[in-house]
Formats: C-alpha cells, sequence, structure tokens
C-alpha cells in the first residue's frame, strides 16, 4: 500500500514534523488543525473564530484530499475549556449534516501556539 501525502496552501503549513494530511488507499487522516489564519500564520482572536477558522481549516485539507467533510467517519475535537462545548456543536453544524462523524471531545490542559480548540478527521473517500 502506497501512501499519498497531501498538502493546501488553503490550511495552515504543517509547523513541525508532520504534513497536513496523509492518504493510504482511501482513507484520510487530517493532521489537528488549530486557529491558523492560513494566510498569516497567525491566531484568529476568540473561541468562536478559532472554531470557525479551524473548521475552514479541515475542510480545505479534505478538498485538497478530493473529499469533504461529508467524507468525516471521524472527528476528535480538543478544547482547553469544556464549558466551550456546547459553541462547538452549533459551529459543527454549519460544516456537517446527518449522519454525523463520529466524535469525541477532550478536555487538555494546552494546545500549541495558545490556541483555545483543535480538531482532527478521518476520511473515507469514494
Amino acid at each position: 500500500m502506497s501512501k499519498r501525502i497531501i498538502s493546501t496552501p488553503h490550511a495552515p503549513a504543517a509547523i513541525g514534523t508532520y504534513s497536513q494530511a496523509v492518504a493510504a488507499a482511501n482513507v484520510v487522516y487530517m493532521s489537528g488543525q488549530i486557529g491558523l489564519d492560513p494566510a498569516t500564520m497567525t491566531m484568529v482572536d476568540g473561541f468562536e473564530a478559532q472554531t470557525v477558522r479551524v473548521f475552514d481549516n479541515l475542510k480545505a485539507v479534505a478538498e485538497a484530499a478530493g473529499g469533504s467533510l461529508a467524507d468525516a467517519v471521524k472527528l476528535n475535537i480538543y478544547l482547553t475549556d469544556l464549558s466551550n462545548f456546547a459553541k462547538v456543536n452549533e459551529i459543527m453544524a454549519r460544516y456537517f449534516e446527518q449522519p454525523y462523524p463520529a466524535r469525541a471531545a477532550v478536555g487538555v490542559k494546552e494546545l500549541p501556539r495558545g490556541a483555545l480548540v483543535e480538531a482532527d478527521a478521518v476520511l473515507v473517500l469514494g
């Protein structure tokens, strides 16, 4: 089985030793996205803006892989404050329709670059 590296300028460039996503056969493993604006590589302000940016970034990577967020089968969300869980659900509803992907929401102490939220996903294409 070969793997294909997914990269797009419409999502933040990798800031470490990882790829934006890796496809193996028809499965795409998307790295975590935080609220970085891909044009400036700076963090957007506020929880809601960061969450929107996270899903916009994931959407861009999914499209670069030849799919969309509708192909997501698993989503992991990391929150520095679990009281924002309801807001995540509200924003997520703008990006996903039923049937929703499987999902985990995890409270964490901190995230890279002081982010308030991070999410990664697994897509199955085709």
